[in-house]
């Protein structure tokens, strides 16, 4: 019986090893096919719902459901990155830019700008996760997603441990970036926002039905 579920565990952890190594394939391509940019919000689309799949016991085929979902969601998936996107660079080159002076104010400004990066970054691992599990206009995504990293400061903290334990891993080891690293990325924030997500629905469904954190709508 020890040895059954030795095996049965194993042989679950290499399955999950190999599926998140395709998975991570599957997003740089995908990512390449929208000349980066275009293609990095899709891409990002796509791996979160199959994620989020498999997360709930659907074994649908990897490479044919990535495609699928790549060019459906292929319009309001980059509605939904480019203004994150946007950010993001606008705070990089202004860290930069700050980091790079002397006298206090812009050490002071440097260190604002570290803590709103921080911020968005904890607010971004939960945009797409939240994109796979809720119908909701574009707006709210960015709003519902701030809200919920605010809120959910321990979930949140948790995520970009795992974010920046994978960017060290990255950094560390160059050579897992095209076998492992997104897809690693993607698998661990988008299984645990769907823990998140279904502890808070829960949690709204016994105390308050009504103005909840996350709305809960229909699945993509």
């Amino acid at each position: 019986m020890l040895s059954g579920t030795f095996s049965a565990r194993a042989y679950s952890f290499f399955d999950t090893l190999v599926w998140i190594a395709c998975l991570n394939l599957l997003w740089i391509a995908f990512t390449v096919l929208g000349l980066g940019v275009l293609g990095a919000g899709p891409a990002t689309a796509a791996a979160q719902i199959l994620v989020r799949k498999r997360a709930a016991g659907d074994a649908a085929p990897l490479l044919r459901g990535f495609a699928a979902e790549y060019f459906r969601n292929f319009g309001r998936a980059n509605a939904l990155s480019l203004p994150v996107m946007a950010v993001v660079a606008a705070l990089v080159l202004n860290w930069n830019y700050f980091s790079g002076g002397h006298g206090i104010f812009p050490q002071l400004m440097a260190v604002v700008l570290l803590v709103a990066g921080a911020f968005v970054a904890g607010a971004f691992c939960y945009v797409f996760p939240m994109y796979a599990r809720y119908e909701l206009p574009l707006p709210q995504y960015l709003l519902m997603s701030s809200r919920f990293a605010v809120r959910h400061l321990a979930g949140t903290v948790i995520l970009l441990f795992v974010s920046a334990a994978v960017l060290y891993g990255s950094s560390c080891l160059p050579g897992l970036i095209p076998l492992f690293s997104m897809g690693a990325w993607l698998y661990l924030t988008g299984w645990l926002c769907d823990r998140f997500f279904t502890a808070n629905d829960q949690a709204v469904e016994q105390v308050e039905p009504v103005g909840q954190v996350v709305p809960q709508g229909a699945s993509t």
